[in-house]
Order: C-alpha cells, then structure tokens, then sequence
C-alpha cells in the first residue's frame, strides 16, 4: 500500500500575504525616487538603469520576507553591495533593510537573528567603503542605530508572541487538569455511590427476605407472629427506602444540603443490632474505650462495616448462628471486629465464597482512610470482619 507523504504545513505567519507585496512595491517606488536625490554622504543624485534594477530587486524582496527573510536579506545586502560597486550609493535600499532585519528576529532563532543583524551592518559597512563615504561617521552611526532597533523591535514581537503562547498553552493544559480532577472526581462519586447503594440494598433486602420466610413458616399455626414480621417487613423497607431516597439525592444538582439527612455512624450500631436480632440472628454488641470525636467517613466507613458483615452472617452463618460486634476506642486508634461462629471452614459452602462487591466496598473503605482489614475464617469455626482505622488527625 502507498503512502503520500506529508508535507508539514506553513506556519500562518510564513504564508506571503498581500501588504506584504504592497510594501515592497512601495518600498521600490520611494526608493527609485530617492534615488535621484542626493546622497546621505551629500553626493550628487545619479541613477542609471542598472542602478534603477538593482534598487528594485533589493526592495522588492519585502514581498518574500515571511516566508525567507534571511534569504531575501541577503539577496538585498548583495543588491545594496553591487550598487555601490558601480559607485552608487547604496542608502536607498535601507529601508527594505530595516524591514528584513526585524523580520528575521522576529520569525526567527536568536542565533539567525544575530546573524542578519550582523550581516546588515557589514554590507552597509562595505558599501560606504566602496562609495568613499567612510569618513562621514553620522551617517554611519545612524544607519548603526536604526538597524539595531530594528532588531531590538523585531525580537521584542517575537518574545511576546512566545510568552503569549507560554500563557496559552499554560492555560489549556490547566483546562485539561481541571477536566481531569472533574472525571476523576466523578467517578470516585459513582464508586462511592455504588458502595452505599450496595450497603443499604444488600442489608435491608437480606433482613426482608428472612423476616419473609418466617412469616410464611409460621403463617398457619402463629398468625400474631407473622403479622409482627409482616409489620418488620414493612419498617425495613421504609428504611430501606428513606436511606435510598437520602442517597439520590446526592445526585440531584438543586437539592440543597438541608433536605438530605445526616449519614448513619456508630451511634446507630445498635439500632442496627436490634434490627438483625428481630430478623433472627442473635447478636452481641460491645463498646470499648471512651468514645470520642471521629471523622465523618471514618464514622460512617465503620457503620457500613459492621452493617455488611452482619449481613452476610445473617445470609450465610446458617440457623443458629450468634454474632459479636466489638467496637473498640483506643487511644489513636478505632477498632471494629463482628465475627459469627457459623459454618465457618466446615460449611459447605465455603466462608470464602462470600467476597463479593459488599465485602470489596469494605475494603475500599478501610483502605480510603488508611486502615488495615482482615477478612476470613476463624480458626475455631465461623468468619470474622476485623478493621483498625487510624485517627491521627482527631
């Protein structure tokens, strides 16, 4: 398969342009008249054809000064150079001069710019040489003075236009970083959405579904019993659809603070205790320590532990199972530990076929604020959840 080549395109500011072409033709006419006035050295106003040519040829190289400037400077420094070899004087190409000279330190490196500004000055300096007019240093020393600030002004346009373009692409790629936290930050908001969804769903829909059974199993032979785990039913998914409709609304842009409720922490562990023993796994809540301040994720990365670690006991402890919460305050340090002592390594289904995405949440928790978390069997039989969270900044 052939492949065209690619050529690298022009930049915008080497492409010739129409005032460029209007300039040297007028550069050209001033020049052919001034010709014929008298020199800056106050010699006589002579010009033959030959003369009239070369002081064209050397003007009209404006025309091509964005696309070759050092080129076309040289081209006139050498019209300049012939005209006063046929003892003409060369001042008339002066301007074209100037307009090359800036032009190469404005569109180009400083090493070039240096170079044409060097190279202006030496034609100038061979063509008086070869004019006789060595002698008259005012003129000289004005012609010294316009080409360097004609370098000093083209090179003044190119550092702006390089620190204009610094800014701009400073400010793109700011664009682009800012574009980036925003990705970044929503997607650790969907992540953590997804945990909390998660939570709630998996805990009250697994305290529902047991509740549920019961109700049937004891439907016929204990109505009052399953009219109380009917109405169980009914408060959990009343809970289960408050906290839902709290966490929506995390992502709904015109609700404001006030109407969401605040996050379940440690102090709603045994609310949650007495919601498990209801659906039928008995257990046990110890507290520690001195409760003190806790951070607010710490607070409810905790409450999502144990709220998913008594949920799986419930769905996979089997019947019989008892469950202990430990929550352990110590000094730099909050410790969480619910183990059940379940099927455990003897089960048939393994403990280690719960991981799932809750148990994948924990750890993401756990990990989020610097934690350490161990999660598997129990040597003497059942699964054991157990999480240290560090409180340095507290």
């Amino acid at each position: 398969m052939r492949t065209t080549p690619v050529r690298p395109r022009a930049r915008p500011g080497d492409r010739p342009s129409i005032p460029d072409a209007v300039l040297a033709v007028a550069l050209a006419a001033v020049s052919a008249l001034c010709a014929g006035l008298p020199s800056l050295t106050g010699g006589p106003g002579e010009a033959g054809a030959a003369a009239l040519s070369l002081i064209a040829a050397g003007s009209l190289t404006v025309a091509a000064r964005r696309r070759r400037p050092l080129a076309m400077l040289v081209l006139n420094g050498a019209a300049g150079v012939t005209l006063a070899a046929l003892g003409h004087a060369a001042w008339p190409l002066l301007p074209a001069t100037l307009v090359l000279v800036g032009t190469v330190a404005a569109h180009r490196g400083l090493a070039l710019s240096l170079c044409a500004l060097a190279w202006g000055l030496a034609c100038h300096a061979v063509s008086a040489s070869l004019t006789g007019g060595a002698g008259d240093w005012r003129a000289h020393l004005l012609t010294v003075v316009l080409t360097a600030t004609a370098w000093v002004v083209g090179r003044s346009s190119r550092l702006r236009r390089a620190y204009l373009a610094e800014l701009r692409d400073r400010a793109e790629r700011v664009e682009r970083a800012r574009e980036a936290d925003t990705r970044a930050a929503r997607a650790e908001e969907r992540s953590r959405i997804a945990r909390e969804l998660h939570d709630v769903v998996a805990h009250h829909v697994s305290v529902m579904t047991v509740q549920a059974s019961a109700a049937r199993r004891v439907l016929a032979s204990d109505p009052d019993g399953a009219g109380e785990a009917l109405s169980a039913i009914e408060e959990t998914g009343r809970a289960a659809m408050a906290e839902m409709r709290n966490l929506v609304g995390v992502l709904r842009t015109d609700a404001s603070p006030a109407e969401r409720n605040p996050q379940p922490g440690l102090g709603e562990i045994p609310a949650l205790v007495d919601q498990m023993r209801e659906a039928g796994l008995w257990t046990e809540l110890r507290v520690e320590g001195e409760p003190g301040a806790l951070p607010p994720g710490v607070d409810l990365a905790a409450y999502r532990l144990v709220q998913e670690a008594l949920t799986n006991s419930l769905r996979h402890a089997g019947p019989g199972a008892r469950a202990r919460v430990t929550v352990r305050h110590e000094p730099g340090r909050l410790a969480v530990q619910v183990e059940d002592d379940g099927r455990g390594t003897a089960g048939v289904p393994s403990p280690g076929g719960r991981a799932g995405h809750g148990l994948a949440g924990i750890r993401e928790r756990v990990a989020l604020y610097g934690g350490v978390l161990r999660i598997g069997p129990r040597p003497e039989g059942g699964f054991e959840v157990d999480a240290r969270f560090p409180l340095k900044d507290v």
